[in-house]
């Protein structure tokens, strides 16, 4: 067991969330900083933490980078899953929330650091794929169980035409409901 994962604690315990706390922190401070200028320093005091106790939770600089970056898709990725299963909203609503979650979010103060991750991407490894087609996958699975007389054999081109959209909007506004609002023009043309 490595030092992380046994300063994780539980989830809902006292350490799970502190740790949570700093994690939130260390995505803020990269996001403003920059990987090569984020110190734990930087980090340290952005979590109200001590220095040496920011090291008891993560060894180094990249161990906390990753986990932050983990964490913050992994919860993006669980939260794009349930707005998707909810069936009780129609699709397109679903779509629009899920997008906001994945990308929309990453828009104004957070805007950043979507550049630090796509910068680094050697420092988090598989994640930096992984997630993504995790993403395309809960979209065109949710476009597959569309409404009924959707064509199934489109989901996969229609997720992937909503995903660049996505992206391209991601670097063209710079507020989130900016890029809520366009995208929702996107999925109605798309969806038809």
């Amino acid at each position: 067991m490595t030092l992380d994962e046994a300063a994780a604690g539980r989830p809902g315990t006292e350490a799970a969330g502190r740790r949570d706390a700093v994690l939130e922190s260390a995505l803020a401070t990269f996001s403003r900083f920059g990987y090569r200028k984020t110190s734990m320093d930087d980090v340290a005091e952005a979590a109200h933490i001590s220095r040496p106790g920011l090291y008891f939770l993560f060894r180094s600089k990249e161990a906390l980078f990753r986990a932050a970056v983990s964490r913050s898709l992994e919860a993006d990725l669980a939260a794009a899953d349930r707005i998707l299963a909810d069936t009780d909203q129609p699709l397109p609503d679903r779509l629009l929330d899920a997008f906001q979650q994945w990308t929309g979010r990453y828009l104004g103060p957070l805007a950043d650091i979507s550049v630090v991750i796509e910068d680094n991407p050697a420092l988090l490894g598989p994640v930096v794929d992984e997630a993504p087609r995790r993403f395309a996958t809960l979209v065109t699975e949710a476009v597959a169980a569309g409404p009924p007389g959707a064509d199934p054999a489109r989901a996969e081109a229609v997720a992937q035409t909503l995903i660049s959209t996505s992206v391209g909007l991601k670097h063209q506004v710079d507020d989130p409901g900016t890029y809520r609002e366009r995208l929702a023009v996107a999925i109605r043309l798309v969806l038809g």
